[in-house]
């Protein structure tokens, strides 16, 4: 049984940082695609952020890349997404997800979802 359990969110002012985690269970790590979406309130759920486990590859949303890095950690099996510089529209629930399509960026190519975590961000 696959889980992914999603931590670190928070309340944060803008041009602050977070470091969000997603420990998994239950993947067969060789194949993943570990992602990151939001979810703003009254917004659909966005792409944010994509590591591959087994080389480390990472591929981003615009509206994020220099400010946000995903990592993984396989000891842990735990994957980072450690945010810089936060706006307030970076407000909204994030979620971590897995499948095993690269490069896939659409919420139908990740096949399991944490169960999300809210970020903040006040001006």
């Amino acid at each position: 049984q696959v889980q992914l359990v999603e931590s670190g969110g928070g309340l944060v002012q803008a041009g602050g940082s977070l470091r969000l985690s997603c420990a998994a269970s239950g993947l067969t790590f060789s194949r993943a695609v570990m992602g990151w979406f939001r979810q703003a309130p009254g917004k659909e759920r966005e792409f944010v952020a994509a590591v591959i486990w087994t080389t480390g590859g990472t591929y981003y949303a615009d509206s994020v890349k220099g400010r946000f890095t995903s990592s993984r950690d396989n000891a842990k099996n735990t994957v980072y997404l450690q945010m810089n510089s936060l706006k307030p529209e970076d407000t909204a629930v994030y979620y971590c997800a897995a499948g095993s399509v690269y490069g896939a960026v659409r919420e139908d190519d990740y096949n399991y979802w944490g169960q999300g975590t809210q970020v903040t961000v006040s001006s």
